[in-house]
């Protein structure tokens, strides 16, 4: 009785240790997705594809300022060249459920002068989904300037 009740009391705190590695896991893994998704951002910038930078801001095509904005930002940003993040700086560390923050990049393509941009972004931890969007990108800022 005494052994059975002791495997019952492990086995549940092996359950819960896996339990939380795994949201904690989950949730670490949101800043690599949202590098990445930006990564996607700055180079389709780069080839000046505004239609590709529209799709991965699907709330700024959904405003028709914004878009034109975009549009006209992104026309300026052309670069040839491979794209090369420099430095990426999250929205957030980690997030447990939804959290919007603002994300820095510094980016170049080429033998072109870096890029540093600010983005908006929507982070879902594992409590919420785990899902990434990008909201906004702003216009080129100075190098040390922050967001």
């Amino acid at each position: 009785m005494h052994r059975t009740r002791n495997l019952i009391v492990i086995g549940f705190l092996v359950f819960v240790f896996v339990g939380i590695s795994a949201l904690l896991a989950r949730g670490l893994t949101g800043a690599g997705t949202e590098r990445s998704h930006v990564l996607d951002l700055v180079r389709a910038e780069a080839r000046g594809d505004a239609d590709a930078v529209l799709a991965s801001l699907p709330a700024c095509r959904a405003e028709p300022a914004c878009e034109q904005v975009t549009r006209d930002r992104t026309e300026q940003l052309r670069r040839p060249g491979e794209v090369q993040i420099l430095t990426y700086t999250p929205s957030v560390r980690i997030a447990l459920t939804r959290v919007t923050g603002t994300g820095r990049v510094a980016w170049r393509a080429g033998a072109s002068p870096p890029v540093v941009q600010c983005v908006r972004v929507r982070r879902d931890g594992p409590l919420t989904g785990g899902d990434v969007e990008l909201l906004n990108v702003s216009a080129p800022i100075g190098g040390e300037a922050s967001c």
